[in-house]
Formats: structure tokens, C-alpha cells, sequence
């Protein structure tokens, strides 16, 4: 694992849209399921599984949302794990369309990794944005890299630019340290 001299976290951003899809796609699955319990009309092992995920299911979403009002980062992962595992029993009982419980296991993979904080580390070799997929860029490519009351701007050679808010207030001498080693490594690499 390399060591990197700098790791600059960028402000986080509003992430409204993807709760909101995450808490669609649990309450169509919560109604299904509270729906194929209803049209069932027994007691048996399948009603008594969709009856547990969709406890389970209300349950995560009462958790995320008491952790949201807190001011948290939300995942609503595990309810939508659970959604996944009913709509593939409910796929292999009653049919269905497949693609179903495929979109909820894709939400599943890739709910965390889009909340997943934005950062920039800086090292000898160049710059590593841990975004998906993972973007690396030598010290040659670019121009000019300033960190100033909390922007970072990341100036290349082809004239792409790249400004970010930075999530921590950084000090003066901070804000020094990082421009001169950065000046440094462009020096080094023109």
C-alpha cells in the first residue's frame, strides 16, 4: 500500500436523489410483498418470509431515517438487500420478470459506493481521485495544483480544469505546506 503525502477530503454532495430512488424502490417492494401476502389468503412458509422482509424492510427505513435526521450518511442497503431476497423468491415461486430483482442487487453494490467520500491524494508520483472507476494522474500532465480558502484547483496541461470544495477549513500554514510541495513535484516533473 503506498503512503501518500496529502489526502484532501472534498465536500460532500447532496445526496437527495439517491435516498430518494433507494426509498422508492423499498416502498414498491414493501407493497408487493404486503400485496402477494394479502392475495396468498394461508398461512405458510411464504407468507411468513415476505411477512419478516417487510418488518425487516420498515424496520432499516425507520433506523435510516432516525439516523438522517442526525445529521448521517444513510444506507439503505440492507433493506434493499432484503427487497432483492423477496423479489428472488418471489421470482422463483410465482415468475416474473427477472430484471427485477437484478436492478435491487445493482442498488445493493453501488449504493455505498456512490456516498463513499470524495477524496484527493496527492503523492511523489501525481494525484488519486477515488471516484469510480479510480482516476490517477502523473505530476507531468498537469499545469498547476492550489489549495486557497477551501477550493482545490487542479489546473491540467490540456486545459481542463477541475475545482472542488474541500470539507475541512484548512489553516494558512497548511494551505502553504500543500502548495509549496505541489509546486515542488511540478518543478520536478515539467
Amino acid at each position: 500500500m503506498k503512503v501518500q503525502d496529502y489526502i484532501i477530503e472534498l465536500k460532500r454532495p447532496s445526496y437527495l436523489v439517491v435516498d430518494l430512488i433507494s426509498r422508492l424502490m423499498l416502498m414498491i417492494a414493501i407493497a408487493m410483498f404486503s400485496y402477494s401476502i394479502y392475495l396468498i389468503h394461508a398461512v405458510n412458509w411464504l407468507t411468513i418470509v415476505f411477512a419478516l422482509l417487510v418488518i425487516g424492510m420498515i424496520a432499516w427505513w425507520i433506523h435510516c431515517t432516525r439516523k438522517h435526521k442526525k445529521g448521517e450518511i444513510v444506507y439503505y442497503r440492507l433493506g434493499l438487500l432484503l427487497a432483492t431476497i423477496g423479489w428472488v423468491i418471489g421470482y422463483k415461486n410465482f415468475g416474473g420478470p427477472l430484471w427485477i430483482p437484478i436492478l435491487y442487487f445493482i442498488a445493493v453494490v453501488f449504493e455505498k459506493q456512490v456516498k463513499f467520500p470524495k477524496e484527493i491524494a496527492f503523492n511523489e508520483e501525481g494525484i488519486i481521485i477515488n471516484s469510480f472507476p479510480r482516476r490517477s494522474y502523473h505530476w507531468a500532465l498537469l499545469s498547476n495544483v492550489v489549495l486557497k480558502d477551501c477550493i482545490l484547483t487542479i489546473d491540467f496541461k490540456n486545459n481542463q480544469l477541475i475545482q472542488k470544495e474541500t470539507l475541512e477549513d484548512t489553516t494558512v500554514q497548511e494551505e502553504k505546506e500543500f502548495n509549496e510541495f505541489c509546486r515542488t513535484r511540478l518543478k520536478a516533473n515539467a
